[in-house]
């Protein structure tokens, strides 16, 4: 339970934001196959990622904190050992199904589970484009847990139906021990961080539009590299500025990748102003500093094309929303349904109980803002992005809100609720410190 006590007046500050957990288990995973000890500086310290260490070391990788950092003593391609039981998860979604790419091609059979949430989310979608490269994937009834009978893999041609950078990934991390070359296409462009990996790494990838061709390798090099902040962690600070007319944050080290910065222009778009000061300095992604100023918010219509670049910051939209002039429309969202809960039923539950106008639709939402909100109890529904958007929300509501399963957060954010309390109250600023 958290409790957020509605502001009224605005206030500024600064934060950092936290690290990228999306590229902190790539980083992992390829280090884990390196040819050789890999250092990854600042990595996220969510429960996700812990999940892709503790499966990793039970795969035999050794893994050393060192300063803050990561020490990552890789076994070479193809060389993990087989676990002596089943592989948790956790509630990481992430963890499951890239780790699948790499369990397939493996001398030896595994089995990757999760908590209760993680049982409910879809592993079809990642078992049968790994089946075509020769893979033995099976899933239970669609969901975990996933058993997968490593073997030798063939390549070939893999066509995603769903628009998800994690099968994506699956297959390009399958490929690179495939006894010959795979070829990916995607119905749409999704988060690039494995391809910029790729690259970095000199691993033999090419990408044309919509297509992605990777050929067999002997080796992964081991690397060093500094993990970029989240920017979908960013936004929620971000959005914590939006909602308070004249507030106004900071925010250091955010990861810009364009394929992950489509919030803040549709934050610009809901009337907020955002200053961006990119910085070249880092090799691996392109990062830089928001400075984010509240504004009066005006609804708006999102185009069901961009969802999938938006998909994890849909929820937080959603809660501006409440608090924006006029209405705000989603379509094209069934993929909230099936995330660590059912993010369109659960957002629509506490934004009513707040007092704003939600239509439910299959897909996506309707909300016609109102203001102000009014506190009261809602529930998180054990999702991470739903706690930190109620908790946005409640900001700007009159009186006090209790969040039940707010401690969820720490599943991609850990430290969220303290680094607002930090910018809203003023108590103890934040400099330099990384959560």
């Amino acid at each position: 339970m958290r409790v957020i006590t509605g502001i009224k007046q605005p206030f500024a500050g600064e934060a950092v934001a936290p690290a990228d957990k999306s590229v902190t288990h790539r980083a992992l995973l390829l280090a884990a196959e390196a040819d050789g000890t890999s250092l990854i500086r600042n990595p996220s310290r969510s429960a996700d990622c812990q999940a892709s260490v503790d499966c990793l070391r039970a795969l035999g990788v050794r893994i050393r904190p060192h300063h803050g950092h990561l020490r990552v003593d890789g076994l070479g391609l193809g060389r993990l050992r087989a676990p002596a039981g089943v592989l948790y998860a956790a509630n990481s979604g992430t963890t499951m199904r890239l780790l699948a790419g790499i369990l397939a091609r493996q001398p030896f059979d595994s089995i990757l589970d999760g908590d209760a949430s993680l049982r409910r989310r879809p592993m079809e979608r990642v078992a049968q484009p790994l089946n075509v490269l020769g893979a033995r994937v099976s899933t239970t009834g669609g969901f975990p847990p996933v058993h997968i009978a490593g073997r030798p893999l063939c390549g070939g041609l893999v066509m995603l139906r769903t628009p998800s950078a994690q099968v994506k990934s699956a297959v390009l991390l399958a490929g690179l021990g495939a006894a010959s070359p795979t070829c990916c296409r995607v119905p749409v462009i999704s988060r690039d961080h494995t391809e910029r990996l790729f690259f970095r790494l000199g691993l033999p990838l090419k990408v044309n539009d919509l297509e992605l061709r990777v050929r067999p390798i002997d080796r992964i090099p081991p690397f060093e590299m500094q993990i970029p902040g989240d920017p979908s962690g960013a936004a929620f600070l971000a959005g914590a500025a939006a909602v308070i007319p004249g507030a106004t944050v900071r925010i250091r080290r955010v990861g810009l990748n364009p394929t992950r910065t489509l919030f803040f222009c549709y934050l610009e778009r809901m009337g907020a102003e955002i200053a961006w000061s990119p910085d070249a300095s880092d090799p691996w992604e392109p990062g830089g500093t928001l400075t984010v100023r509240g504004a009066d918010l005006r609804g708006v219509r999102i185009d069901p094309a961009d969802v999938p670049l938006l998909i994890d910051e849909l929820p937080l939209l959603a809660a501006l929303a409440a608090l924006a002039r006029g209405e705000t429309t989603v379509r094209g969202a069934a993929e909230l349904r099936v995330k660590e809960s059912d993010r369109i039923a659960a957002m629509a539950a506490g934004l009513r109980r707040l007092g704003a106008g939600v239509e439910e639709h299959l897909d996506g939402f309707s909300i016609e803002g109102v203001s102000p909100l009014h506190g009261t109890d809602v529930d998180a529904a054990g999702d991470h992005r739903v706690a930190m958007a109620l908790a946005v929300a409640a900001l700007a509501a009159v009186g006090i809100t209790r969040i039940r399963g707010a401690e969820s957060a720490a599943v991609s954010y850990p430290g969220f609720f303290d680094v607002l309390d930090r910018l809203t109250t003023g108590s103890s600023p934040h400099r330099g410190e990384t959560i």
